[in-house]
């Protein structure tokens, strides 16, 4: 019977007084793959074996604040009297769109530092990002959230959806979208499309763009079945971020393209 459905808990296992969630484990999990991928791909475009864990030091905690602080802003009616509330992002509540302006700025300043071409370095790292994001997913799916809106038990079956999917998308009494596995399996596409983008040897840029617009196109489709929705007014915040970033990525490619600054290509090997 429905009512005997049990949630799947959201903690992995506890350490003492620490509690281990699903959430982190399967976060960090998409983390260190997704490093591995970035790793062996830069090694073969002639990137030093230490440039990316170097990145990566200051990446992920920076990525991980400003996706904090861009969820926080906007569900700040909640936040403003529940200060207490804000570093515990193992309950939820980040935003990819501000892990990936906190990603890329702290990239551009790490290359110039370096002596890294930026381009050349978001290219490599573009399918590790959208296959981590695609395994981050799983990790909403853990604490029942990033759904969609009401369907029927038989709807989900129609999917050939796994038993224990459908039993997790039973929240309150109530069966919802899995949004979560919407979004995994079209980041899942992007990875492999990326991957074979690789061989067609792009101009470079081109790789973490089409990256920009592939996830761009799903999350604003998928935006708009979701319940939890950051929102600006009436509208939905990720749908206005994603329109803009399809837009200023096609521009961006066109542009450089006709300034000149897009002559080198993903697989050149000089620098």
């Amino acid at each position: 019977m429905m009512e005997d459905i049990q949630p799947i808990d959201p903690i992995a296992f506890s350490l003492g007084p620490i509690d281990v969630r699903w959430y982190g484990l399967i976060i960090g999990s998409g983390l260190i793959l997704a490093l591995i991928i970035a790793m062996r791909e830069g090694n073969r475009r002639g990137l030093g074996k230490d440039d990316f864990p170097d990145l990566m030091l200051w990446a992920i905690p920076i990525s991980i604040i400003c996706a904090r602080i861009y969820y926080v802003i906007f569900e700040w009616s909640y936040y403003k009297d529940h200060l207490g509330d804000i570093p515990k992002i193992w309950n939820g509540g980040i935003a990819i769109h501000g892990a990936l302006i906190g990603a890329v700025v702290t990239t551009y300043i790490f290359t110039k530092k370096k002596g890294i071409p930026f381009w050349k370095i978001i290219d490599i790292a573009a399918p590790s990002l959208i296959l981590g994001q695609a395994i981050g997913r799983w990790g909403n799916f853990m604490n029942q959230e990033a759904h969609g809106g009401e369907v029927t038990r038989s709807f989900l079956e129609g999917l050939h959806l796994p038993t224990f999917i459908i039993d997790q998308m039973y929240i309150n009494g109530t069966y919802y979208h899995p949004t979560f596995l919407y979004e995994s399996l079209w980041n899942i596409i992007g990875f492999v499309i990326l991957l074979a983008l690789r061989k067609v040897n792009l101009r470079r840029g081109e790789i973490f763009l089409s990256y920009v617009i592939w996830y761009s196109i799903g999350r604003f489709f998928i935006e708009g079945m979701r319940t939890d929705s950051l929102m600006i007014g009436d509208l939905r915040m990720a749908q206005l971020i994603s329109l803009a970033l399809i837009v200023l990525s096609v521009v961006t490619i066109i542009y450089r393209r006709k300034a000149g600054f897009a002559s080198e290509r993903y697989l050149d090997t000089n620098g």
